[in-house]
C-alpha cells in the first residue's frame, strides 16, 4: 500500500481551491456565510482536536464528541473496536462503512445586540458529510494514531511510546475523506434594527479565546525530565 500521508499530501497538491458545493452543503439559512475554499477548511480543521461525529443508530439520530485528526484530505477518528458504531462501519477494506456528519466548530465571540432576538455569537465551523471507513492496513492506522495525537499537541506523537500490538488490536480507525463539505462564518456586530439603536442597552462584542494554562507534573514523574519545548511554547 502506498503511504497514507504521501498519498494524500499528493492528493491535496492536485485538488481545486475549493470543494464543489452539494445540495447538502448549501445551507438554507444565511448561505452568504457559506464558503468551500479548500484553504479556510483546512485552517478551521487544524486549529481544533474535538469534533462531534453524528450518526444513525438503531433508528435514533446519535451525536459523539470525540477526537480528530486531518492527513491532507481524510479526517481520522478512533474509539474502542468494542464500540457499536465502529463495529457498524465494518472491519474489512470492502465493507460499506457508516454514513457520518462530522462538524468542528470554534466560537470567537459572543455578539450582544439591542434586542434579545439578535444576539448571537461569531464562529467558524466546518461540516463533512460522507461515509466513514474502518482503516484496516496497520501503517495507515498508525499514521492515524500519531497524527490524533498530534492535532492535540503538536509533537507529541514523537514524544511518547506508540501503541503496541495489543493496543492497536483494541483500537479502530475510522477515515473520512473530505469531499462533501462545506465551511460556515459569522464575523462582526449585532445585527440590531435602525428602530433600536436609541434603546439604552449595551451592545457590541464579547471576545473569546481558547488558551492554555501551565503544565503541571504528574506525580511520579522523574525530576530529572524537562518539560519539553512544544509545551513551553503552548
Amino acid at each position: 500500500m502506498q503511504d497514507s500521508h504521501a498519498a494524500t499530501t499528493e492528493s491535496a497538491a492536485a485538488s481545486p481551491a475549493a470543494y464543489a458545493p452539494t445540495d447538502r452543503t448549501v445551507p438554507t439559512r444565511s448561505p452568504e456565510r457559506a464558503s468551500y475554499d479548500r484553504a479556510l477548511v483546512h485552517s478551521i480543521l487544524d486549529e481544533g482536536y474535538l469534533c462531534h461525529l453524528g450518526f444513525v443508530r438503531d433508528g435514533a439520530p446519535i451525536v459523539l464528541p470525540t477526537l480528530y485528526g486531518r492527513i491532507g484530505e481524510s479526517l481520522y477518528v478512533h474509539g474502542s473496536t468494542g464500540s457499536r458504531p465502529l463495529r457498524t462501519a465494518g472491519r474489512t477494506e470492502d465493507a460499506p462503512g457508516i454514513e457520518v456528519c462530522l462538524t468542528v466548530t470554534h466560537v470567537d465571540g459572543l455578539v450582544l445586540a439591542r434586542s434579545a432576538f439578535h444576539h448571537s455569537m461569531n464562529y467558524r465551523s466546518v461540516v463533512v458529510l460522507g461515509t466513514a471507513r474502518a482503516v484496516i492496513d496497520e501503517q495507515e492506522r498508525r499514521t492515524a494514531l500519531d497524527a490524533l495525537v498530534d492535532q492535540v499537541v503538536a509533537g507529541r506523537s514523537a514524544d511518547s511510546r506508540p501503541a503496541n500490538a495489543k493496543e492497536l488490536a483494541a483500537t479502530a480507525v475510522l477515515r473520512l475523506d473530505l469531499d462533501e463539505v462545506s465551511a460556515k462564518v459569522r464575523t462582526g456586530g449585532p445585527n440590531d434594527e435602525p428602530e433600536d439603536a436609541q434603546l439604552p442597552y449595551w451592545t457590541g462584542v464579547v471576545p473569546l479565546t481558547r488558551g492554555h494554562g501551565a503544565p503541571i507534573p504528574a506525580d511520579d514523574l522523574d525530576p530529572a525530565v524537562p518539560l519539553p519545548g512544544y509545551l513551553a511554547n503552548l
